[in-house]
């Protein structure tokens, strides 16, 4: 069994491809796999003819960024005893991947790494997905070192130690082999967006400890995939927060939260009707209609009922929306 490989997930990416495979090539020792969700572009052949010595795993249509990874890393399952799962718009800089790997390998209680994640468009900025490690509140939003809501830090080195956080960001993400396998990996139902919060939760649930590793850097180009101001990507976080909730908290806190969350995202869908953004009002409810009647749900509370839960970290930070909101609080460091 191999130490670590690299795992790029595609579709439709040939801009992305050609822009930072190369990075990727020339800075990484280890295997290079990328995953494609069926992509109907030239992806294939750009990598078959460009980049010849990277690994293919073709799908059979698009599964989205949770079961496009499920269904193509269990073509690698026994053959690694980690995997970087890592975006395709991402910039990686030299040893990064060796370094986050011999820094995993040093502290078996770890089930996943992120290191320090930077903006691609803004080098001396921290990306909005990652940034400096990920927590989540109270209500289970999810925050970061680096990035609360929308307002970004600059780096300038105070997030360059290595702690545990609640949730490693999946632009680049080590994990245990055989713990995401255990676990299913990801959750399909989610397709994209809070997939990666999710795991590392029912990760935790179980006793693992999940970490953020400064020594290494890498650059993300954020929003390539699907825009943060996107009506879909907002009624994805929406539902799959709550699905995420759900899963993870027992029933009588997670009711305490649902209604909590209700009144302030109704709040919000009604601020985007005064503005005139209907799309977004609309995308909210409807994230919450689909969590209702998912029929899954029920079945995968049941199966996380049954597990004995460790106590969760969930940040330093328990209601962000009164530190933000009425604190007017926008880094970490002065929540």
């Amino acid at each position: 069994m191999k130490s670590c490989a690299i795992v790029i997930l595609n579709y439709n990416g040939e801009e992305m491809l050609k822009k930072f495979l190369p990075s990727v090539l020339a800075h990484s020792q280890l295997d290079i796999w990328v995953i494609d969700n069926a992509s109907s572009d030239q992806s294939i052949s750009i990598l078959k003819n460009e980049f010849p010595t990277i690994n293919l795993i073709l799908l059979k249509e698009n599964f989205g960024f949770a079961g496009g990874y499920n269904w193509g890393l269990s073509e690698l399952e026994g053959k690694y005893h980690y995997y970087i799962l890592l975006n395709s718009d991402v910039e990686v800089t030299p040893n990064w991947d060796l370094n986050l790997v011999s820094y995993a390998s040093s502290l078996p209680e770890y089930a996943a790494f992120q290191p320090k994640i930077l903006s691609y468009q803004d080098p001396q900025k921290f990306d909005y997905a990652g940034a400096g490690g990920g927590f989540i509140d109270a209500l289970g939003y999810p925050y970061c070192r680096g990035r609360i809501w929308e307002h970004i830090e600059n780096d300038n080195g105070q997030y360059d130690d290595s702690i545990d956080v609640d949730w490693a960001s999946g632009a680049c993400m080590l994990v245990k082999a055989e713990v995401f396998h255990s676990l299913s990996g990801f959750d399909a139902h989610f397709f994209a967006h809070m997939e990666e919060i999710d795991l590392c939760w029912r990760m935790r649930n179980l006793g693992w400890k999940v970490g953020y590793f400064g020594g290494v850097k890498v650059y993300h180009i954020g929003g390539a995939t699907l825009n943060r101001n996107s009506p879909k990507k907002l009624f994805l976080n929406i539902r799959n927060n709550l699905m995420m909730i759900y899963k993870n908290e027992r029933g009588v806190v997670f009711w305490m939260i649902f209604l909590a969350k209700l009144f302030f995202e109704m709040i919000a869908a009604i601020l985007f009707l005064v503005k005139g953004e209907k799309e977004n009002a609309k995308s909210i409810a409807r994230g919450y209609r689909e969590f209702i009647s998912n029929r899954n749900l029920s079945k995968r509370q049941k199966i996380i009922s049954n597990q004995e839960l460790a106590i969760s970290s969930r940040g330093p930070v328990r209601f962000l929306i009164l530190k933000t909101g009425l604190l007017r609080r926008k880094t970490f460091n002065s929540l």
